[in-house]
């Protein structure tokens, strides 16, 4: 049913992506703007601030904006090309609907809500309401996301309603909530400065967080000890003191040992564990086995550098420990989140000044986006939707019987799963491009094929959308008003700087207008953005992650506002813990068990190498903007295949050498960059881009049983060159994905 109408070439050409680039004179006004508009990126979780140059309606540059407390300035290349989204050839202008042999042709407002909301109501009518899902995206703001969450389970009244933080996330959450009851890092990144040593483990922070970088060179100007530990040499890690190349998938074999090793040699603190914290013991059980030696035959670690990074982690008084999708994209991310937990909580430092720890946000509202409702098991102020006083009370927030407010449902993969099976037969996307964005693509674009009906919204066709029935023209970030959360938990304002171009419309009007047409106009009134974030403080009170005391006002007064913040005269929490209370039913921390388990998928004498997947500088996820932005483009135009010289040895793989790829799942062809920065038994492929680039064309489908994030870092391969030297890669067309 959702196949293309048309050859993947033809949409291309119409729709891209297409690389634009300012004019070299720079656009009309960007001298002389009408205004400058003071919000933040639209991209990573950092939020970096940023104005904004407006003239006539359009977005014609940017400056710094020195006096927001985070970047003070400081932007990454994508952060200083995000505006050319703005005036982008490939904006969708109007709603589209797909005819057979013809592609995408425009179409009214009125037909295509007409035809989806026909279509949601015969397939709800036919199959039942969770036949019909939702697939939400965490670049959206608070107010959005919020408003997604209400729609899904009030107006389409569906359990099955989920989001990519699933890809992103969740492991770092579902670990935050079984050792401290909340969900946030436990520190501002000021606190970096004045930290002892720093631990960074599975992130990429020069490349994919940049501005972060400059808090930690802050506290490397004062003497701070720094350890990396990722199976590449990652720009971070040249200068580290230790750099540990942890093998993939072996990751809480690491922290089992640096934790049996603080036990061993008593550098823990007592009064922290005794008085504070549950479940030591239970947890130093669980890696009582975990010797320095074994953890060098699992690891591939020396035990030597294993024993000298615990012995400057135990030793500090102050100490960071920072860590994103490296160890949370796995089939247990939850355990190797909690065994970073555990090192923390062993040697007693968090909730003290300098002292931190912090999962590191991917995506721009990362943070607030996980925490108001477009979860499948979640509801606003993250709360649980299976909890009755929880159901209750958001209930009543929403005006509607508990028993009609949908239970928990599947998460992002299981949905296609589900679809598969043929459980469920339509689909609204806002914000994801699964297509790209989960693994096992091929396995996600027979699923697309099956839906009876797919609608998206979003502001460019993205890979996904050319499987649509009607692609509805929504919003950038720049064209409404509201908020996100930084991956600091501070709630900072994002600011319409113009208007939707064309016939298009924000985002949330479409929401709005499809919940009206489906006869729940009264439970959707809102006059505009700050509306719904009121309601979203009082559907967050008494939350875990409580903004009940977080206003517009407020937030601008004070350039963001950490939450919880329980009430107006509440000045908000940039540290948690500092009482020593936790959010956990005995208001202890939790010390979890996390003994080492193999990964979901292991290498044998058909697949004998492992492949690992990550991002690149100048591209952001899926890269349905930043393969849009020539610049970000230029700099790094397609994926290339990290290989370390003694394996490119052993295969007879030259530099550039084209080199396939095959997994279980399936096979792509990529450039060879022979390096020495990567473990001798991994390779590297980065996600950005789609179609036979798509290094998700590889990944596994193997779910975290608890977060049900998918293992995309670690799977099984085989590698074949293919006697080809590559064209340079300024040749490449990789980023239109054909």
């Amino acid at each position: 049913m959702a196949k293309l109408p048309v050859s993947e070439e033809n949409i291309v050409a119409i729709f891209g992506p297409h690389k634009n680039y300012s004019p070299k004179e720079g656009y009309e006004g960007r001298d002389e703007p009408d205004e400058l508009v003071k919000t933040h990126c639209c991209f990573c979780g950092m939020q970096c601030g940023i104005q904004l140059s407006v003239k006539e309606n359009k977005v014609v540059g940017f400056e710094p904006w020195m006096e927001f407390p985070f970047n003070e300035g400081r932007l990454c290349p994508k952060g200083v090309q995000r505006y050319l989204q703005n005036n982008h050839p490939d904006r969708l202008l109007s709603p589209l609907k797909r005819v057979e042999g013809q592609g995408f042709v425009p179409t009214s407002w009125d037909d295509a809500m007409e035809k989806t909301v026909s279509e949601i109501k015969r397939i709800q009518e036919t199959y039942g309401n969770d036949a019909f899902s939702m697939l939400s995206g965490v670049s959206l703001t608070n107010e959005k996301s919020y408003l997604v969450g209400k729609f899904a389970r009030v107006a389409l009244k569906t359990k099955n309603l989920d989001y990519n933080g699933r890809l992103c996330m969740v492991s770092a959450g579902a670990g935050n909530k079984k050792a401290f009851g909340l969900d946030r890092g436990s520190n501002n990144y000021s606190d970096l400065e004045y930290a002892e040593v720093i631990i960074v483990a599975g992130a990429n922070i020069s490349e994919t967080f940049p501005t972060l970088t400059h808090w930690i060179w802050k506290a490397r100007d004062r003497g701070a000890k720094l350890i990396v530990i990722d199976p590449r040499i990652i720009p971070l890690a040249r200068t580290a003191d230790i750099h540990l190349d942890v093998r993939p998938g072996t990751d809480s074999a690491l922290y089992g040992a640096m934790l049996k090793y603080l036990a061993d040699h008593d550098m823990l603190d007592h009064d922290f564990i005794d008085n504070h914290t549950s479940g030591f013991q239970e947890t130093l059980d669980a890696v009582k086995d975990n010797t320095l030696e074994w953890a060098e035959e699992v690891t591939g670690i020396k035990k030597e550098k294993i024993q000298q990074a615990a012995e400057l982690w135990g030793k500090a008084n102050t100490s960071f420990l920072l860590h994103a999708r490296g160890i949370e994209h796995h089939s247990k991310g939850v355990d190797n989140v909690l065994g970073c937990i555990n090192l923390v909580l062993a040697t007693g430092r968090i909730g003290k000044p300098y002292c931190g720890y912090a999962t590191i946000t991917g995506q721009g509202n990362g943070q607030g986006g996980r925490e108001h409702g477009h979860k499948c098991d979640q509801l606003p102020g993250n709360r649980d939707i299976e909890n009755p006083e929880h159901r209750k009370y958001i209930s009543e927030v929403w005006g509607i019987n508990e028993k009609d407010l949908p239970g928990k449902g599947l998460s992002a993969y299981e949905i296609i799963e589900a679809i598969h099976r043929g459980e469920i037969k339509g689909l609204l996307s806002i914000c994801f491009n699964p297509l790209v964005s989960l693994p096992n693509s091929n396995y996600v674009r027979e699923a697309l094929e099956k839906l009876e009906y797919y609608v998206c919204i979003d502001f460019f066709l993205n890979e996904t959308a050319r499987h649509a029935d009607i692609v509805l023209a929504g919003s950038l970030q720049e064209e409404e008003e509201g908020t996100t959360t930084s991956a600091e938990g501070r709630v900072i304002r994002i600011r319409q700087a113009v208007t939707p171009p064309g016939d298009a419309r924000t985002d949330t009007s479409i929401i709005l207008e499809i919940a009206k047409r489906l006869g729940v106009k009264d439970k959707f009134t809102y006059e505009n953005s700050e509306a719904i974030f009121n309601e979203l403080r009082v559907a967050s009170k008494g939350g875990t992650a409580d903004y009940y005391g977080i206003t517009y006002k407020k937030v601008e007064d004070n350039m963001g506002v950490f939450w919880p913040c329980p009430s107006e005269d509440h000045p908000g929490t940039p540290r948690l813990w500092e009482d020593r209370k936790f959010k956990t039913p005995d208001g202890k921390a939790h010390f979890n068990p996390a003994p080492y388990k193999l990964p979901g998928e292991v290498t044998d004498e058909d697949y004998p190498v492992i492949l690992t997947t990550g991002r690149v500088v100048s591209q952001y996820l899926s890269g349905t903007q930043t393969r849009r932005i020539g610049k970000l483009v230029d700099q790094f135009p397609e994926p290339l295949l990290e290989i370390h010289p003694n394996m490119a040895k052993q295969y007879g793989i030259k530099q550039r050498e084209l080199v396939r790829v095959s997994t279980r799942r399936g096979e792509g062809v990529f450039p060879a960059n022979i390096v020495e920065t990567i473990r001798e038994d991994t390779v590297f492929i980065p996600y950005h881009w789609s179609g036979k680039k798509s290094a998700n064309q590889l990944t596994p489908g193997t779910l975290d049983p608890i977060s049900k994030i998918p293992e995309f870092k670690v799977c099984a391969c085989h590698l074949e060159p293919l006697n080809e030297i590559a064209p340079p890669s300024s040749e490449s067309k990789a980023y239109a994905s054909i």
